[in-house]
């Protein structure tokens, strides 16, 4: 099997690149600064480039057999820009698994029916630039009829796996406060395999 990885440096991608590695397969990921790429994923196979430019996007998945985001929003629209040109190079090249990491945003409001969890007081953030973004990511997959899956964290510190993750379709589980980058990498990658919960969103924490 071979992943193409978006947001493979960061903390929670980079993650799932090792998870990948350790299992035997192959990892293609688009990166902008191949040195710094190689000093946190080394033994990756490396597209130079930015994920808002299509052809970039199209060489990170071509051959490919599968992907993974975990791309975030770094206060741009990153983030809902490249999640189109993902999912059009995935329909080109016949493409079906994505996982995306969002938030716990995202998520269903678990009292007011019809909200999102950022809409309402059961966010705590006060700012909803990210959460709109990743909204964006949420809707476009919606429509895509690719076989999708959104892993949504709460709060996401750094930190080993401690495991017992609590997890609930669409819904943040009832008094989730975190959950380590490690533990939710472990999930999606898990997650990419079994494919338990395609077409929905899947809030975690402890």
């Amino acid at each position: 099997m071979k992943l193409a990885v978006f947001g493979g440096t960061g903390r929670v991608g980079s993650e799932i690149v090792r998870l990948a590695l350790g299992d035997g397969l192959e990892v293609k990921a688009l990166v902008r600064d191949e040195k710094q790429a190689m000093e946190v994923i080394p033994g990756v196979e490396f597209v130079i480039g930015n994920a808002k430019n299509e052809e970039d996007v199209k060489k990170t998945i071509a051959s490919c057999d599968a992907v993974i985001s975990a791309l975030n929003t770094d206060k741009t629209d990153t983030l809902s820009k490249s999640s189109l040109l993902i999912v059009k190079a995935m329909k080109e090249e016949g493409i079906k698994r994505i996982v995306t990491i969002g938030t716990a945003g995202i998520l269903n409001s678990r009292f007011e029916k019809g909200k999102y969890r950022y809409q309402t007081n059961e966010s705590k953030r006060k700012k909803t630039f990210a959460a709109e973004e990743h909204v964006k990511v949420y809707e476009a997959l919606q429509k895509s009829q690719l076989d999708w899956t959104i892993i949504c964290p709460t709060y996401l510190p750094d930190g080993e796996r401690h495991g017992n993750i609590r997890f609930e379709r669409d819904l943040l589980p009832e008094d989730g406060k975190k959950i380590t980058v490690a533990d939710t990498a472990f999930f999606a990658y898990e997650e990419l395999k079994k494919k338990e919960f395609l077409a929905h969103r899947v809030g975690i924490c402890y």
